[in-house]
């Protein structure tokens, strides 16, 4: 065998290892990636899409739907979304109608909050103002506050004031009086005992600079019943507009590295603060969906995971895991091999466009330092000159599908875009 012959064969070996080396790392990604979905951490390109830098940084960030998380931060979103899981929930599970009002006490709390009272002392009426708060049913005979109006320490005393223990009354009103104020007591601990708050509450509470009502609502009442959270949802929303003005001045200034470092250290603050608002709430859904499990059976637990309607990151996170399964599998076994690089190099090169390594675009983070060409281009690359090959008539299916092609045809077939069993043969041949 000549010396060029070996050389071309050894050319030929390295090319198909290359194809092969790359097939192998789409299918070991996309079956990981695959495998994540489930366990308790699934893998997902959202925190790829939403940190995506340079010139096409909010075609990938929008994406995501979402990009900045606000809507975790709109109380009446959240408190719909978790409305709709739970209606599929029960109708997924076939929950009977108790558990159907366990669920909807988690969620939205108890309808109401009752003490026992037989009467209300002579003279006493619930005045107008104090109608809202509570109310009295005669024929209960129980004494009611409405469970999204939870009492207010002041509303408290001004109930009791209706009916003040007097010495020197008849000791049978005084009996009535003394009823009538320990049930208000009883009645405003029950109200505000923690323990009674519901998802929806807590929610109200964790969201910072939600949309509260002009009139009181369980909203207010509970950050006076509970303490005033901190203000930082404006500020969140002040500071995200600040970056992008200023993200706008430094690509306008990219020789200067001051601005990008100021800029880098602006967004890690925004993402801190980020976690700091939508954290909580997440922790909330979490709590929300363990909890309703604990009120199946295992007879409904045996209907299997709820479906869920997909969003665009789940969109996104399917095709990106079966594109890298099946592109890998067809790089591996050479079947449509220059279809399947070109597929490769398409999805690596929406890879390195959300963060590239050009001039004046902050690195990705991570240990690796690239300027303009970094692994996802240098992939990109191989693959191009793979699909510009016949890799699969070398070694792969593509080779015996032509030869099937070919006696079918009595000499002429189509193996890839442009090629022919005229020109496969001499490859075949040497």
């Amino acid at each position: 065998m000549t010396d060029s012959k070996k050389l071309y064969c050894v050319s030929i070996t390295l090319i198909v290892l290359l194809r092969l080396s790359i097939g192998w790392q789409f299918l070991y990604e996309g079956l990981w990636k695959l495998h994540t979905l489930s366990t308790p951490t699934p893998w997902s390109a959202e925190g790829y899409l939403k940190n995506s830098q340079g010139p096409f940084r909010n075609t990938f960030r929008n994406m995501t739907g979402d990009p900045n998380d606000l809507n975790w931060l709109d109380k009446e979103k959240v408190a719909a979304k978790w409305d709709d899981w739970v209606a599929r929930f029960a109708g997924h599970y076939q929950m009977d109608e108790k558990q159907q009002a366990d669920l909807s006490k988690l969620l939205d709390g108890a309808a109401d909050y009752r003490v026992e009272l037989a009467v209300l002392p002579e003279g006493v009426t619930i005045p107008k103002e104090l109608a809202k708060v509570v109310t009295f049913d005669a024929k209960a005979k129980r004494l009611i506050c409405p469970g999204n109006w939870r009492m207010l320490a002041k509303e408290r005393e001004a109930l009791l004031a209706l009916a003040k223990v007097d010495e020197d009354a008849p000791e049978a009103k005084q009996k009535s009086v003394k009823a009538y104020r320990a049930a208000v007591l009883a009645l405003y601990n029950r109200a505000t005992d923690p323990k009674s708050m519901s998802i929806k509450d807590r929610l109200a509470i964790a969201i910072i600079g939600n949309n509260a009502a002009t009139d009181p609502s369980v909203t207010e009442r509970a950050f006076a019943l509970f303490g005033d959270p901190p203000r930082d949802v404006k500020v969140y929303y002040e500071k995200i507009a600040e970056y992008e003005t200023n993200l706008a001045k430094a690509d306008k200034q990219s020789a200067m590295h001051f601005p990008r470092d100021h800029l880098q250290k602006q967004w890690t603050e925004l993402q801190q603060l980020r976690g700091k608002l939508v954290g909580p709430v997440k922790a909330l859904e979490s709590e929300l969906k363990v909890s309703a499990q604990k009120l199946l059976t295992s007879k409904q637990l045996a209907r299997g995971p709820m479906r869920l309607p997909s969003t665009p990151v789940d969109s996104i996170n399917q095709q990106t895991i079966w594109g890298l399964t099946i592109l890998g599998v067809l790089l591996l076994i050479g079947l449509g091999t220059r279809y399947a690089a070109l597929g490769g190099a398409v999805i690596l090169t929406m890879f390195y466009l959300a963060m590239p390594p050009w001039p004046g675009v902050p690195e990705a983070p991570g240990p690796e330092h690239s300027f303009i060409v970094n692994k996802n281009f240098i992939e990109i690359m191989a693959l191009l000159a793979i699909a510009a090959l016949p890799t699969g008539q070398w070694f792969g299916l593509d080779r015996l599908c032509s030869k099937i092609c070919c006696r079918k045809k009595a000499g002429c077939c189509v193996s890839g875009p442009a090629s022919s069993c005229e020109s496969a043969a001499p490859v075949q041949a040497e």
